[in-house]
């Protein structure tokens, strides 16, 4: 290994490091993340973001796709890849009566691919599941007195995950990834009253998780001519049954706890841990496709997760298991468009990218009238998202090559509920993917 070869390397062993320590430092305000598991992030990367979120049909020889670990495999043997990627986001709420604007900033994932023997390839890499965060509340009164009621809550789902794909025959692939999924949340009831004096009250529920995901890939090739093939497809993830200490504490301040995080507790009401609580993850089935030709790339991708009836601690959202989970119908579909891939042009290949997504969200919830504070029933919504992106390339400076590209994806999401009184979102994303390929393994005569 030369030099320049020692310096990547350390880089991303210290970008993994970086990224597992902040983990759990992702950005949300959403109050949709309140219940469940938060907001669930869709496993796709860079290009196939902009692309709709496609990813099982997807098969590429310079990009990582740890959506369908079957696309590991079409992998030259003499490169690495490194891919990694930021965002920045804008949420617009809206209740009908009342308007915020929320600003957040993700480091989203990082991931790489490479060789690791004939028709063999391998892959690692850190991405998202879901991420919890939201703060809202307001003034209420009880006899002669005004107290601020705040709900808030924090934390979210990671996978470190190690896959790897074979193609025993021609144009036939199938690949596995094996996660480790982790996590802690927290979710907190927070009185402040507003007489000056009086201490602040916190109840809070918090608890951590650990445990293995397997997601198992399979895609098949079909290869019209030189220039023309279509690829299919399919993803299947079996359920997770994690189990965690759930732990419940009432604590009094002398002020806010969020606001002066080293203020230890006055008294303390109530510290209690439940032992063993019961959660679950769903079962997933993915299949997809997509069609290139030496120009353009369609594909389109179908996704299924059985929610609806798994383990959850009612303790944590005052629901049942009847209530509170829907089962998931997610699409996405997308395409990109180049005006020479093989142009040593740089205009000529530049990626002109876009696509639509579709999902119902996995959770319900309790709806409550804000004026009058009483429950009007259970409320849940739906998803619609629009993406576009450009890939620029830029060149080897070993071969001269556009092997590289640097991708930039603009995106927005409508949260549409079902249900009065609940809260229209609107999400606007811009996000920048840096995917980096080197001629690692070729050996080259001189340094």
């Amino acid at each position: 290994m030369n030099s320049r070869k020692k310096r990547i390397f350390s880089l991303v062993a210290f970008l993994l490091i970086t990224v597992v320590i902040f983990a759990q430092q992702v950005g949300s305000n959403s109050p949709y993340s309140r219940y469940g598991y938060g907001l669930l992030s869709n496993p796709s990367l860079g290009a196939s973001e902009a692309m709709g979120g496609i990813s099982y049909g997807l098969r590429r020889s310079q990009q990582v796709n740890p959506g369908n670990p079957a696309s590991y495999s079409e992998l030259d043997s003499l490169t690495f890849i490194f891919d990694m990627g930021v965002s920045g986001h804008l949420a617009h709420m809206n209740d009908g009566s009342n308007k915020r604007d929320y600003y957040n900033g993700n480091f989203d994932y990082v991931a790489m691919q490479f060789p690791l023997l004939r028709n063999v390839g391998g892959s690692i890499g850190l991405l998202p599941y879901s991420k919890t965060g939201y703060n809202f509340g307001g003034v209420r009164s009880l006899s002669n007195m005004q107290y601020l009621e705040s709900y808030r809550g924090t934390g979210g789902l990671t996978q470190i995950y190690v896959g790897a794909a074979w193609e025993p025959v021609k144009n036939f692939s199938a690949g596995v990834n094996v996660s480790y999924l982790f996590g802690s949340f927290s979710r907190s009831s927070v009185v402040i009253p507003v007489s000056s004096g009086a201490l602040v009250t916190e109840d809070k529920h918090s608890y951590s998780i650990r445990d293995l995901k397997y997601d198992f890939g399979w895609q098949y090739q079909h290869q019209f001519d030189k220039n023309r093939s279509v690829t299919i497809g399919a993803v299947y993830t079996p359920s997770i049954h994690p189990k965690a200490d759930l732990k419940h504490s009432v604590l009094l301040f002398s002020g806010d706890p969020y606001e002066n995080p080293w203020l230890n507790p006055t008294q303390e009401k109530l510290n209690d841990t439940i032992q063993g609580a019961s959660f679950q993850l769903p079962e997933t089935f993915g299949l997809g496709f997509t069609y290139t030709t030496g120009r353009l790339l369609i594909g389109l991708d179908g996704t299924y997760q059985k929610w609806k009836g798994l383990e959850y601690p009612d303790l944590l959202d005052g629901l049942t298991a009847d209530s509170r989970y829907n089962d998931v119908i997610r699409i996405n579909t997308g395409m990109e468009y180049v005006i020479d891939p093989v142009s040593q042009n740089f205009f000529q290949r530049i990626r002109f990218r876009g696509g639509l997504s579709y999902s119902n969200a996995y959770n319900n919830f309790s709806v409550v009238n804000p004026e009058s504070g009483l429950s009007v029933g259970m409320g849940s919504y739906r998803e619609y998202g629009v993406n576009v992106g450009l890939g620029l390339p830029f060149r080897d400076y070993m071969t001269g090559q556009y092997v590289s590209m640097l991708n930039i994806g603009f995106g927005y999401s409508r949260q549409q509920p079902d249900a009065n009184y609940m809260i229209k979102q609107d999400m606007f994303k811009i996000s920048l993917n840096m995917n980096i390929n080197e001629f690692w393994f070729f050996k080259r005569q001189f340094n």
